[in-house]
């Protein structure tokens, strides 16, 4: 039970957003992920600073924020106001990615670097001594609800490898397609923080699903 459970707001009933946000808060999870998207860098739109704010002053467990959006430096700020924890950007959004890292420790957030499927993790090498957390992408960002993608297996083994083989202090997190049939083994492979948004909040007891992926080792 060393690794961590993150439930994505994603997959929440916006309509009832407050009441899922409590769930939770009383359930096993270690965060709530939420996922920042503009419609630009990803081809859909989700929530931005107003929700975020809400999400904050009911929430009980700390924010992992992922920012799927263009130039992501301009807004550092106003996440961190926001109440995030845990701010990752995408590897694939940033043309001075150290940089960025480095203003996200001094706005008092932790670090992360988020990879597409098709993004090599021997991009991220030379970062892994300044950076918290590498989160694989496990589906192509812009839409819950998608089909894991079997590659994601040997880049978690071979990220795994080279934090291990560094003796870096990173965590790795994967997002899409996690659910109760497949956290085992990813787990195994190395995984430290588990994502998993439709698989908790379409299940028939989400509160329940967060337990059994929790438990898992």
């Amino acid at each position: 039970m060393d690794h961590l459970v993150s439930p994505s707001l994603l997959a929440a009933d916006f309509g009832n957003l407050e009441k899922d946000v409590r769930m939770v808060n009383k359930s096993y999870a270690d965060w709530l992920h939420l996922d920042i998207m503009d419609g630009v860098f990803v081809p859909n739109l989700s929530f931005g600073f107003p929700v975020i704010e809400a999400v904050k002053r009911v929430a009980e467990k700390p924010l992992d924020v992922h920012l799927m959006i263009v130039d992501p430096d301009r807004y550092l700020q106003r996440f961190s106001d926001a109440g995030a924890f845990m701010l990752t950007v995408q590897y694939e959004a940033c043309i001075h990615l150290q940089r960025t890292i480095t203003e996200i420790h001094n706005l008092g957030m932790k670090a992360g670097v988020a990879l597409n499927p098709h993004t090599p993790v021997l991009l991220v090498k030379n970062i892994l001594s300044i950076v918290d957390m590498v989160l694989i992408m496990t589906v192509n960002p812009g839409f819950g609800g998608q089909s894991f993608i079997m590659e994601s297996y040997s880049k978690i083994t071979e990220l795994r490898n080279m934090i291990d083989t560094g003796g870096y202090n990173v965590l790795i997190e994967v997002d899409g397609g996690i659910d109760t049939k497949n956290a085992a083994k990813l787990i195994s492979a190395g995984v430290n923080v588990l994502v998993a948004g439709n698989s908790v909040f379409s299940s028939e007891n989400p509160e329940e699903t967060i337990r059994k992926l929790k438990m898992l080792s």
